[in-house]
């Protein structure tokens, strides 16, 4: 099982946290996204990134400065925001850390996919920013289908490796996904037959309908990653007994490719 998750927009630099692993696999397309950065000036960085003076001209030192290859934090550590908050990653046993490395992938717009231990710089740029790119539009066009065909090889690779077969016939993998609509966007269009794509809606239950609010689904997700990695869940039915936060798994709203939690309002 693959857990794909979003990045946040503000990032930090943390050298020392822990060792950080290899460089980004993308790294390759990262360098034609970053020299396409540099030649922007502040105001069409600032429309780019639809930010402030202030956030914008930090970004513009940024892909002035920038070398690609001195990346010393580990990803899973360089993202500020309420999710990885929740997750609370600096607080993970080494256990927990050896399950991220394996099982968690963070979609990036900038870097593709991110293994917890990938050594990134701190940059803005979102998935659904409308930069041109290599011949593309847009970073939807310019990621395609290497992010998914990353996942499923990752995927394909685990379930030899543990010599452990899907739970269903014809499954080839399972991918979990607990990244926003943005980034999931880059991998949901190219799934396969057999693979397995289980999103998860987070919720407050109000007259009988599920409405989610982004802050609070940012949390559960975050919580459900620190969730998983202490109890060290493999099996995707599994995160059914999921119980933070006030959550509770609504099996009558969900279905197979579907897990809805809901608490009370």
């Amino acid at each position: 099982m693959k857990i794909i998750i979003s990045p946040a927009k503000k990032m930090e630099a943390c050298g020392d946290c822990l060792p950080a692993g290899a460089l980004p696999g993308f790294l390759d397309r990262t360098e034609i996204l970053y020299h396409r950065l540099k030649e922007l000036t502040e105001p069409e960085l600032k429309e780019l990134f639809k930010a402030n003076d202030r956030i914008t001209h930090e970004n513009f030192l940024r892909y002035q400065t920038m070398e690609l290859g001195r990346a010393l934090t580990p990803a899973l550590l360089s993202y500020v925001g309420i999710q990885y908050q929740y997750m609370a990653p600096k607080l993970f046993s080494w256990d927990q850390w050896d399950y991220a490395k394996e099982h968690l992938r963070i979609l990036s717009g900038f870097y593709g996919l991110l293994r917890p231990d990938d050594r990134v710089l701190p940059y803005r740029l979102e998935m659904q920013a409308k930069l041109p790119a290599d011949g593309k539009k847009d970073l939807y066009g310019f990621w395609g289908d290497r992010l998914y065909r990353k996942l499923a090889d990752e995927e394909a690779e685990g379930q030899r490796n543990r010599r452990r077969p899907c739970r269903e016939p014809g499954e080839t993998g399972v991918i979990l996904n607990l990244a926003s609509k943005e980034y999931s966007s880059a991998v949901e269009p190219y799934l396969e037959p057999g693979m397995r794509f289980v999103t998860c809606v987070f919720g407050t239950l109000t007259d009988g309908r599920v409405k989610v609010k982004a802050t609070e689904a940012k949390m559960a997700r975050g919580e459900m990653v620190r969730w998983m990695a202490e109890k060290q869940i493999s099996d995707v039915e599994k995160i059914r007994e999921f119980h933070e936060l006030g959550y509770r798994f609504a099996e009558e709203l969900s279905g197979n490719d579907m897990f809805v939690y809901v608490k009370k309002s």
